[in-house]
């Protein structure tokens, strides 16, 4: 006895067991309820997503041990019983029936592949006894679990079960218990995918063995046997692709990496990008973050359009590619200009050609609107009034601010922040920018999308709660009639969602988040390689498959409530107090503002003007309404106040408006003062009210050449609040009429002169 088990002892040194290695082999990426969302095959090509026995249906443990050993947890890996069994069988048929390996000797030859031959068998068991003599039998049905092979590339339970079946080894009814307890027996004969006749009846024979063995009843193996056989086409799940690669990239040695991910939305929103694009150009692909607010968990990650398309670039992660962000920015710049006490939701801004020390913006559709309200201008998304408002912050300080926040911007090699960053002249990413747009919903709070369940939680301080309540409910109230928006009356299960688009320069990228009551949704289309995409932009292209997926998302209400720190205070226009202490005479137009910790900040003073400055004017006219230069005095005199426009707004001022807002005449013989040094302005070429033809036959647009008299400096030229364009002084400006009806010209110079006249252009 003493000899053989030094025997046993040697050959065990001589030939030593070569178990797979656990942190090797196939990855499996999974949603966060255990659904794979892609596997990576090992070196090998095989397919493999670990478990336990602990985590496999007792259905399909049972099936497998009665069917294939029942003496598993009796016999040290060998049956002798069994073995001289499928001996005789042999000698009788004449061939090999049955081979009487025990469930620890097909382990052996699954991990350690040997010939079916007598020589084979030998080594087999000894190979059984060494697994029995090192491993618990709780680890040698481990390795049968993931290592058994059940056709094509497929190893293991539980991939065979995602593989076939679309569901995990733990919750197999008996029927498909049944089936992958048979299937390693011959995997390539049996496979369901392919001879579902062969395959259901080795599934019946093992129901049957189940009931002659007591453990299941006649009832529930012949519902299982009515059960048919149906298998998926075998194929490896490919969702979330992108972030799966990801994912494995960060973590090479992880054999199952669990994500965030909600497979059944993942997938639906992945088929609805896909159906979406068929109507964009052929090269266009996309990206889509949805995140949950409160756990900033990302429930579906859509990196690109086609995962593997050539065409689109597929293997291109637009989830984490820095692009322009366009108007995204925006937001989060009036918040900063809110917490600073700058302005108000409602304060006074201007849409008009400005000249910010040789930056000059202008609209995305080159049309200015005057005067416009900070609500209404991030509700539109113009530009120039972004452009004063980051003047007056600071652009170094905004973007150090978005950094805090999240939003790392990459500027250009050598570039400092300057003024073109709100309207996109910088980089940033999606996943930054819904990461950032989560602090509407929390509180100010913005923090890092979290891709798998144990990462930590990176949460900072953007904006104030006030700020972050006040812009969202800006960007929830939009009265803009949007393609896919939830129509006025109707209700939406979701609350207001708070939407915010944009475009970058040239037509490259088409971006739309979305801020719902527990959802953050962010949208990028466009192509890869920042080839323009003329006529796609924000609000046509991405915002209605944003409101598509919002509408996919399961419901989750939340109550936000507004903070103390805001209240609505009536303002008064121009001059932006409040209503209740502006004398009537002095208000032009109430508004009702939020306002953030009690502030009322004034219109934002001119800038670079040689003229008056907006605001409050306090001046002595006499008895007769005349105004008194410093040196003059009048019969009467007394001094009136005089509520101001900016200077760029008053080509859009009402006539009532523009006559109140006016300077009173100097009286006769006062000398000049300073209010009136803005020089005067007229439009010589045509006059007003004239009615203009084309030319009989013309197939060329209208064009009139004009001139501004009474003016040296730049005069820039607007046709219906359109910017066509500029001149010096007295030089000649050539328009455009290209349709036919009403038009207005406008010329207006950087101290707030102007003069504007109507024509009317008849049908050919």
């Amino acid at each position: 006895m003493a000899a053989l088990l030094l025997l046993a002892v040697l050959l065990d040194r001589l030939f030593p067991l070569k178990l797979p290695a656990p942190d090797t082999g196939s990855t499996v990426v999974l949603a966060r309820d255990g659904m794979p969302l892609r596997a990576f095959a090992d070196s090998d090509g095989v397919w493999r997503y670990p478990t336990t026995a602990g985590k496999v249906s007792p259905l399909y443990l049972s099936a497998l041990l009665t069917y294939e050993d029942r003496w598993f947890y009796r016999l040290p890996g060998v049956n002798p019983y069994a073995l001289a069994r499928g001996a005789a069988l042999s000698l009788r048929e004449g061939r090999i029936v049955s081979g009487g390996s025990t469930l620890t000797m097909q382990v052996a030859r699954i991990i350690m592949p040997m010939p079916h031959t007598v020589a084979g068998k030998f080594v087999q068991i000894f190979r059984a006894l060494q697994l029995e003599a090192h491993l618990s039998k709780a680890q040698i049905l481990d390795l049968y679990l993931n290592h058994a092979p059940f056709g094509g590339p497929i190893q293991g339970v539980e991939a065979a079960s995602w593989a076939y079946l679309g569901k995990p080894a733990s919750r197999l009814s008996h029927a498909e218990a049944a089936l992958l307890a048979v299937l390693p027996q011959s995997p390539s004969l049996l496979r369901p995918d392919r001879h579902p006749e062969a395959a259901r009846r080795a599934r019946d024979k093992v129901l049957r063995r189940m009931h002659d063995e007591g453990l299941w009843s006649e009832a529930v193996v012949r519902d299982a046997e009515m059960e048919p056989v149906v298998a998926r086409s075998l194929r490896a799940p490919l969702e979330a692709a992108l972030l799966a690669e990801r994912l494995h990239q960060l973590h090479p040695k992880s054999r199952r990496i669990v994500t965030t991910i909600d497979a059944n939305l993942q997938r639906a929103v992945e088929d609805r990008v896909s159906n979406y694009l068929a109507r964009l150009p052929p090269r266009t692909s996309a990206a889509v973050l949805v995140v949950d607010n409160a756990s900033l968990a990302a429930r579906v990650y859509v990196g690109t359009a086609e995962f593997g398309s050539v065409q689109r670039l597929g293997h291109v992660d637009m989830v984490r590619a820095p692009r322009s962000p366009g108007s995204t920015l925006k937001p989060f710049l009036y918040g900063l200009a809110l917490d600073d006490g700058l302005i108000t939701s409602q304060s006074l801004l201007v849409d008009a050609p400005q000249d910010f020390g040789g930056y000059k913006p202008g609209d995305f559709d080159e049309t200015f609107s005057g005067p416009v309200s900070v609500a209404e201008a991030l509700q539109r998304s113009l530009n120039v009034p972004a452009v004063d408002v980051l003047d007056h912050v600071g652009p170094k300080r905004f973007v150090a601010r978005l950094a805090n926040g999240g939003i790392d911007l990459e500027l250009p090699q050598g570039a400092q922040p300057n003024l073109s960053i709100i309207l996109g002249g910088a980089s940033a990413r999606l996943e930054d920018l819904v990461g950032a747009y989560t602090a509407l919903a929390n509180g100010g709070i913005a923090g890092a999308p979290r891709y798998m369940p144990g990462q930590p939680r990176q949460a900072r301080r953007l904006l104030s709660p006030g700020a972050a309540w006040i812009i969202r409910d800006i960007l929830a109230t939009n009265p803009a009639d949007v393609d896919g928006a939830p129509m006025e009356g109707t209700v939406n299960r979701h609350g207001a969602v708070a939407w915010k688009t944009g475009t970058s320069y040239g037509y490259r990228d088409a971006w739309a988040i979305g801020v719902a009551d527990g959802w953050t949704v962010g949208v990028w289309i466009g192509r890869p390689d920042g080839t323009p995409s003329p006529g796609q932009y924000g609000a046509v292209t991405s915002l209605p498959l944003m409101f598509d997926v919002v509408g996919m998302l399961p419901d989750h209400h939340v109550y936000v409530a507004q903070p103390a720190s805001v209240r609505k205070v009536d303002i008064c226009w121009p001059l932006g107090g409040a209503a209740s202490s502006t004398p009537p005479a002095l208000c032009r137009q109430r508004r009702s503002a939020w306002t953030l910790d009690g502030a009322l900040p004034p219109t934002f003073a001119e800038r670079d003007l040689t003229a008056w400055s907006a605001g409050l004017v306090t001046v002595r006219v006499d008895a007769t309404g005349h105004r008194l230069s410093a040196t003059c005095h009048g019969k009467g005199q007394h001094a009136i106040q005089i509520a101001r426009w900016p200077a760029l707004a008053t080509p859009w001022l009402s006539a009532d408006d523009a006559a109140h807002a006016a300077l009173p005449p100097l009286a006769s013989g006062c000398a000049p003062d300073s209010l009136d040094v803005a020089s005067s302005i007229r439009i010589a070429g045509l006059g007003d009210g004239a009615r203009l033809r084309q030319a009989p036959n013309s197939t060329t647009p209208l064009r009139v050449t004009l001139q501004a008299l009474g003016i040296a400096g730049e005069v820039q030229w607007l046709l219906d609040g359109r910017l066509q364009g500029s001149s010096l002084g007295h030089a000649d400006m050539r328009l455009a009429l290209p349709q036919a009806g009403d038009h207005q010209i406008t010329a207006l110079t950087r101290n707030g002169a102007f003069a504007h006249l109507s024509v009317h252009v008849d049908k050919p």
